[in-house]
């Protein structure tokens, strides 16, 4: 009697798209997903990797492991709060919760009382004057450098822009102010040079052919010894008549205590500035966005300009935006402001439950903010082998490599999230143990 091949007895992809919990994850991933790993499994089967009763199992197993999308949630413990390259500013709860109020059909622009069209991102324009009064209109772009590129070209394309050498700075990921500003078919005047510029320099270089004075915070380096610079309000008080724009870069509406030499809007305003700048996923603690704020004459010309349409900001932003400025203290505040001792108490318990090491670790700002100033924390030290288990383990956990070994500090971790991150450490551990002590 001969036997029957064991492939007929794999689960024709029919059977296993009619399964309750496959219907379900095709609503939720689509069904050429779902059909490919139901192909992929049976193809396992087929070359006698899974016994055929074992590829329903294992279909389900991998459509529930499945993510919509293939970012990977991090917990960043490096003490880098702002960390570019896990994508700056955590979302608030507030402003998270808002992202998936406006995932649907929202009102951004239209006045459901009247039914007639309103003005874009209405509410979100309000939460940025009423955290900032000192700006008389607003207007939100989709990056930092979006809104510089639009002030500049509608204030001085084919003009001039006045700037001193010391500010043309290099941003993230190679990116040049001068390139940056001459894409928009404005010239650069530059004054003065690295270490020193005066107000004389300024003065100098003010012309009929001068469309706005540029003033732009160095943000990730500082230079020091044998240099001078011009403030905002001395510039005011001598050229009246020149749009001034300062790009501050990181996003502070208010000064912070925690960082004394923090450019923010409110004073730029207040000593004189037309027009501030600045990234709304930084000190703002919210979504990526670019920030104007500033006289109305020159935002309302800035909103009719064509290139504003390019740059316009989408509903789920203006919603996060609204959320981060309305909701409770953002997790950028939040680490920024964390109580050392708390801290070192939250070490010191995971280094009791995995066998690390409490040390001394100063976190940092990140994103270019508050270049060379420590926020006094700790961390906990475990062997520098660690750190690769630790990235690709479930959680993912960033530590920070340095010296030789492996650094988890906690301060951008939220409380809450304490257990997965021991248990990732633990998991990390007995990575590195396990071919030891084979």
């Amino acid at each position: 009697m001969s036997q029957v091949d064991p492939r007929r007895l794999i689960p024709r992809t029919d059977e296993l798209l009619a399964l309750p919990a496959t219907r379900a994850a095709v609503e939720r991933v689509g069904v050429r997903v779902v059909r490919d790993l139901i192909r992929q499994t049976q193809d396992r089967a087929r070359r006698g990797e899974l016994a055929p009763d074992q590829v329903e199992p294992v279909v389900l197993d991998q459509l529930n492991a499945h993510r919509p999308t293939t970012l990977r949630p991090v917990l960043n413990a490096t003490g880098v709060v702002i960390h570019t390259n896990l994508g700056r500013a955590p979302l608030s709860p507030a402003a998270t919760e808002a992202l998936l109020s406006a995932a649907g059909y929202v009102d951004v622009e239209l006045d459901l009382a009247t039914g007639s069209r309103s003005r874009r991102g209405v509410a979100a324009r309000q939460a940025l004057l009423s955290a900032c009064p000192t700006a008389a209109d607003a207007l939100i772009v989709n990056n930092g450098a979006a809104a510089l590129v639009l002030a500049t070209t509608a204030l001085a394309a084919g003009r001039e822009v006045v700037i001193s050498r010391g500010e043309l700075i290099e941003i993230g990921a190679g990116f040049r102010l001068p390139d940056l500003i001459a894409s928009t078919g404005a010239r650069l005047r530059e004054v003065g040079t690295t270490n020193r510029t005066h107000l004389r320099d300024y003065l100098d270089a003010i012309g009929p052919d001068t469309g706005c004075i540029l003033k732009v915070h160095p943000s990730n380096f500082r230079v020091t010894g044998f240099t001078s610079g011009v403030s905002i309000g001395e510039l005011r008080s001598a050229i009246s008549e020149i749009p001034l724009v300062a790009d501050l870069g990181s996003g502070l509406l208010t000064p912070d205590p925690a960082l004394p030499d923090e450019p923010d809007a409110t004073t730029a305003l207040t000593e004189g500035a037309d027009l501030v700048v600045a990234s709304g996923d930084k000190l703002f603690g919210g979504p990526q966005a670019g920030l104007l704020l500033g006289a109305a004459d020159l935002t309302g010309r800035l909103s009719k300009h064509p290139l504003a349409r390019a740059v316009r900001v989408d509903k789920l932003t203006l919603a996060a935006i609204e959320a981060t400025l309305s909701g409770g203290p953002t997790p950028v505040s939040r680490a920024l402001h964390a109580d050392p001792d708390r801290l070192q108490s939250r070490a010191e318990r995971l280094a009791a439950t995995v066998g690390g090491t409490v040390v001394p670790h100063d976190g940092r700002v990140g994103g270019g903010g508050a270049p060379g100033v420590p926020l006094p924390g700790w961390a906990v030290q475990l062997p520098e082998a660690a750190a690769e288990p630790l990235r690709t383990g479930e959680p993912a956990v960033l530590p920070r490599v340095h010296g030789g070994v492996c650094l988890v500090d906690l301060r951008c971790i939220p409380e809450s999230d304490d257990v997965r991150l021991m248990v990732a450490v633990e998991h990390a551990l007995a990575a590195i143990e396990g071919p030891e002590s084979g």
